[in-house]
């Protein structure tokens, strides 16, 4: 029997926007401790995006990076699934808007999932079964990631905010990460954990059930994977995980600990404890620092944690081991492993937004709360000026004007 060819991602990229807020101005502004933020959320800056700045504007600027930063010619697209839980339309996708920005061949499949922060990995599992199944015919598949998450001013989930967009290339032979289609383990269920009605801007959280839903459906999904297997955290050089705060990580990686184990990690057992922390240290918290300056993407999130691994171990780290878990609220989740190539870290510079982040604006907290009550009326204005949000150099949304959306270069 012929073994199968691998696949994976092939090139990664993140865009986002060009403000952010400061969590410790966040805390002095709402009266707390910084630390609640920065400690027990483990979350140092969120990434704000304007009214000019949404899911089609971002996705766009990151698809054209990773199509530039790999060398990939538009025309050898043949697959583009957008991800995203912050779509602009109930009916026509996002991804029909950045195929048409990105220039992308007509005889292309596109569409848009939507399962809270699931849709990318959904998107992923999907490209890949597309290529394993010979219709791609040799060409690639373009999927994005790209969220706004969006809480409101006061309330207990602002700190958890975020905006961004990660774009990841799905091919055979990747040069980046091969994911093996064997250890790929599903799970779903029926929850009111986190979700957003057709008449709310907002999303509604049941923040404690949600956290309870995210490790039940881990533990599931691992096991659909790997069945019960307790000898696998000392193969992975890397675990990566949904991340709508950086202390969740935390929190799941003791879960997979405790599986192993086959009992509960207590502080109380100072051993115990202290093998969770070393483990920690060493498979989770190196790739966690992206996810801390940009805060909560949603959908994109797991792959921030990827880009961040890459780009600081790719080199180190080439031929060996990770996992990756994507979870979604109401919900859904996916557990996997996957092998970074011999080659990926030759591309550890071109994937690394490292320029992009430092060119960001800091946000005064007056500035913030302008620009997110401007943001509530923005898909309703027929017109919007960049310039009045210090936005230069890129692809915005400028407007509904007879209830189409408008979008510009500037």
């Amino acid at each position: 029997m012929t073994e199968p060819f691998p696949v994976g991602i092939d090139g990664l990229a993140f865009a986002g926007p060009a403000a952010y807020v400061d969590l410790a101005d966040l805390a002095q502004a709402r009266g707390v401790d910084p630390a609640k933020f920065t400690r027990g959320l483990g979350q140092h800056r969120m990434a704000i995006a304007s009214p000019c700045e949404d899911t089609v504007t971002m996705a766009v600027e990151a698809g054209a990076q990773v199509l530039q930063a790999f060398d990939i010619d538009p025309a050898e697209i043949g697959t583009l699934i957008v991800g995203t839980e912050t779509g602009v339309d109930h009916s026509k996708p996002v991804a029909v808007y950045v195929h048409d920005l990105l220039g992308l061949n007509e005889r292309c499949r596109t569409f848009e999932t939507k399962h809270a922060c699931y849709g990318a990995m959904a998107g992923l599992t999907s490209s890949m079964d597309w290529i394993a199944s010979g219709r791609a015919r040799g060409r690639k598949a373009l999927v994005i990631a790209s969220d706004i998450a969006n809480y409101g001013l006061g309330t207990p989930g602002e700190p958890t905010q975020g905006a961004g967009a990660v774009a990841m290339l799905v091919d055979r032979q990747p040069r980046l990460l091969e994911i093996q289609p064997a250890s790929i383990g599903d799970y779903t269920r029926q929850v009111m954990d986190f979700w957003r009605p057709l008449y709310s801007k907002y999303a509604l959280a049941d923040g404690q059930y949600s956290i309870q839903c995210y490790l039940d459906a881990l533990a599931a999904a691992r096991e659909d994977a790997v069945g019960s297997r307790q000898d696998l955290l000392g193969e992975l050089q890397a675990c990566l995980y949904h991340v709508p705060f950086v202390r969740m990580a935390f929190k799941a990686h003791q879960r997979e600990l405790e599986m192993e184990m086959g009992q509960a990690i207590s502080k109380d057992e100072p051993e115990q404890w202290h093998q969770l922390q070393d483990s920690y240290a060493k498979r989770c918290a190196p790739w966690l620092t992206l996810n801390a300056e940009i805060g909560n993407i949603y959908t994109g999130s797991l792959f921030l944690s990827l880009i961040d691994l890459l780009r600081k171990a790719g080199s180190k780290l080439a031929g060996q081991q990770v996992s990756l878990f994507s979870y979604g609220s109401g919900c859904g989740a996916t557990y996997c492993l996957g092998k970074i190539t011999e080659c990926a870290g030759e591309w550890e510079a071109r994937l690394d937004p490292s320029a992009q982040l430092a060119a960001r604006r800091r946000l005064s907290i007056d500035e913030y709360e302008y620009m997110v009550r401007a943001g509530e009326h923005a898909d309703r204005l027929e017109s919007l000026n960049p310039d009045d949000y210090g936005l230069s150099g890129g692809l915005y949304y400028t407007g509904t004007r007879d209830d189409r959306r408008h979008y510009e270069s500037v």
